[in-house]
């Protein structure tokens, strides 16, 4: 099922632009875009970053490269997918549940030119190059007055609209495991500008036609025009210009810069000049803005004057500016403030009708222009007002965006995955196959992969659910001898080629090597470390180690062999029902940036998860009733042996099948529920295999030839 939000598209425009503006006109000027029984209400600065759902909200109009929320205008319900993990022998089986949503946002209500980067919850989920984070369908809708309806919207709506003029996006199925499996909280970087657009170009387009003229050529990097009121948002941009709003024609026009040539005044006119207190000009201002260097993150630029005053006093401009820029637009109003304290009132005759707001004067011996921001007519008299006016000075000002903690822009890279039947590396025996999987990336960006796997040499795909944390794996770049388990290696070293720098190891204590720490999968065999030595970049140099651990095998190893180190919150334990060793399984992974396909991987069991250990230390024993066969028992459990007491037995029973073959062929097969046998004499050649018979199989074979 689809709702769709039914969203006032476009800022709705209304309200006087002001007692002083409404007076310069001296007539009405288009009252259906600037009167409104409303009060005004403009941009605020928060307004572009909390996404809404409301029925009714407005909609900005965005200019130049913003980051915005926007607002969801249609969503389908969750979709939910569940699959069963676990199960087979008798254990219960889990049903577990994946969601995920379809839905659109609108942005803005001129068109755009393309979205850049999108966060969700604060992380990137699309980076500047456009590569996803995640996986899911994405299609942008930008605005034109032709668009036709989203497929997806078409295809479960009886009657979809097609929202020309409004630029908006569609996510298709995107997965919410991530955000708590709710609609996370979107922002966009979009585009909506070629270049960055003139303040002048902003204020005729937000005006409708009222605005005239080319107004302040200063550029905004990126604006977004909200709030209920266009006289409002024009009165922000003249505030952050230092320009001022005249009529023109029939219209108005906004400016920031006098003209050349200013009138004279008659010297006989009469003037009054008011002077108000400087307490009333703010101590300190701050402007707070969109810090481009900072991911459009809030950042606050702040000044101070010196002498006499109390006040504090802050300007939101929900504009995106760099530092520099706004500490200048600080230190320029407040420089206003103060040179218009001073005010002047003349009273002139009937000659003076044509002197207009925004027009610039001068009197009689005296250096500097005023412009004039009232002109009344009563009488035969004229009265203007006029304020101090300079000619607009570019002034560079060091200014610090500040550090921000922003979400970090890295490319997925390729999945990489290693599999393999592990010994359980705990207390805990297991009653099936186990397969332990581990994921990881080429890059640092890299999240996830979805994993399936096959018993059938690929004919059928099962989900293998959601992975661990991303693990360290690497590449042999040198390689050692085999070396058993009873002594601790310190002649080999052996060094290692992470898949990324972004991935590292570190020496452990004594202690902690005897609790377990620091064991890593190089080939089939389990090897603790005690030091790592970053070398080069991804390259480590382990060295101290202990070989053959959990009853694996020592082996030589060869550069190129695989290094996985084990780390519970990175790894996978899946239990592999209807399965036994000796059968193949195939494994595949992709994630988002695998684009040339999922990677695979191969396996057979062998049975190392459930099986009995081999017994050790086999010997023939002559007696005096004949020979004794004798070896030492070993079991799943119990691996640090911390009583020093014989090791737990961790079967049902104790039992091994011990098979004699003569050198003539013969062949004898006895069994026996102790480490031990008593057999006749033994002749040169006989070749005697012992396995220990356990819970889920037998145990590979330990063999002595006499």
């Amino acid at each position: 099922m689809a709702t769709l939000v039914l969203t006032a598209v476009g800022t709705a425009i209304g309200g006087p632009i002001g007692g002083a503006i409404g007076a310069m006109l001296g007539q009405q000027v288009d009252r259906a875009v600037f009167l409104s029984p409303k009060g005004r209400q403009g941009p605020r600065l928060s307004d572009l970053r909390v996404q809404t759902s409301s029925y009714g909200a407005a909609i900005p109009r965005l200019f130049g490269t913003v980051r915005v929320a926007g607002c969801v205008i249609w969503s389908t319900d969750l979709i939910e997918t569940s699959h069963e993990e676990g199960g087979g022998k008798g254990q219960p089986s889990t049903t577990l549940y994946d969601y995920a949503a379809s839905f659109a946002v609108a942005l803005s209500t001129r068109p755009i030119r393309e979205i850049r980067r999108i966060w969700a919850d604060g992380n990137l989920i699309r980076g500047a190059a456009g590569d996803w984070k995640v996986s899911t369908g994405f299609r942008v809708h930008r605005g034109d007055e032709d668009q036709p309806p989203d497929p997806l919207i078409d295809s479960l709506e009886a009657n979809p609209p097609a929202h020309r003029g409004l630029a908006y996006v569609v996510f298709e199925h995107l997965p919410l495991a991530d955000f708590g499996n709710r609609l996370p909280s979107l922002t966009f970087e979009v585009v909506a500008d070629d270049e960055p657009p003139s303040i002048g170009a902003v204020a005729r387009d937000i005006g409708g036609g009222v605005m005239t003229g080319d107004g302040p050529v200063a550029s905004v990097p990126g604006f977004a025009a909200s709030g209920d009121n266009a006289g409002a948002v024009i009165e922000m941009l003249a505030r952050m210009c230092g320009g001022w709003v005249t009529p023109r024609g029939g219209g108005m026009a906004l400016n920031d810069r006098m003209p050349a040539t200013p009138l004279p005044l008659d010297a006989d006119a009469a003037t009054r000049e008011r002077r108000s207190p400087v307490e009333g000009v703010a101590r300190t201002l701050a402007i707070s803005y969109y810090d481009m260097a900072r991911d459009y993150q809030i950042g606050v630029q702040q000044v101070r004057r010196a002498g006499a005053g109390w006040r504090d006093d802050s300007i939101d401009l929900p504009v995106v500016l760099e530092a520099a820029t706004a500490r200048r637009l600080a230190t320029a109003t407040m420089a206003r403030a103060e040179r218009e304290r001073v005010t002047r009132t003349v009273t002139l005759d009937v000659t003076a009708l044509g002197i207009a707001p925004g027009d610039s004067v001068a009197f009689p011996r005296e250096r500097g222009a005023w412009r004039v921001t009232r002109a009344s007519v009563d009488g035969m008299a004229v009265t203007v007002e006029l304020v101090p006016a300079k000619p607009a000075i570019e002034v560079t000002l060091a200014a610090d965006a500040g550090r921000a903690v922003v979400a970090p822009d890295l490319p997925a890279g390729q999945t990489l995955i290693e599999v393999a039947e592990l010994p359980p590396l705990d207390d805990r025996l297991a009653t099936l196959p186990e397969v332990t999987v581990f994921v990881a990336g080429t890059t640092p960006g890299w999240r996830r992969a979805a994993v399936l796997f096959s018993r059938d040499d690929g004919h059928h795909w099962e989900r293998a659910g959601a992975m661990a944390a991303p693990a360290v794996i690497g590449r042999l770049a040198t390689g050692c001898g085999a070396v058993g388990a009873a002594v601790e290696d310190r002649i080999s070293r052996i060094e290692v080629t992470l898949a990324h720098d972004g991935m590292g190891l570190s020496s452990v204590t004594p202690e902690a090597l005897d609790r377990g720490a620091n064991m890593a999968l190089i080939g089939d065999e389990l090897v603790q470390f005690r030091d790592a030595e970053r070398i080069a970049s991804a390259r480590w140099r382990v060295s101290l180690l202990w070989r053959a651990r959990r009853g694996t095998a020592p082996a030589a190893h060869v550069a190129g062999e695989r290094f996985v180190l084990i780390e519970r919150h990175a790894m996978r334990v899946l239990p592999m029902a209807f399965t036994r060793p000796g059968e193949r399984l195939r494994w595949l992974a992709s994630g988002v940036g695998d684009v040339a396909g999922p990677v695979e991987a191969r396996l057979t069991l062998d049975g190392r998860s459930i099986l009995p250990l081999a017994p050790i230390r086999l010997r023939h024993v002559d007696t005096a009733q004949g020979a004794q066969l004798q070896w030492v028992r070993r079991s799943r459990l119990g691996w640090r042996w911390q009583d020093g007491a014989d090791v737990p037995l961790g079967e049902e029973r104790e039992a091994y099948r011990i098979v004699t073959t003569t050198p003539q062929g013969g062949e004898r097969t006895e069994a026996s529920d102790r480490a031990a046998l008593s057999v006749a004499a033994l002749p040169t050649g006989a070749i005697v295999s012992v396995r220990q018979q356990g819970t889920n199989g037998v145990s590979p074979a330990t063999i002595l030839e006499i």
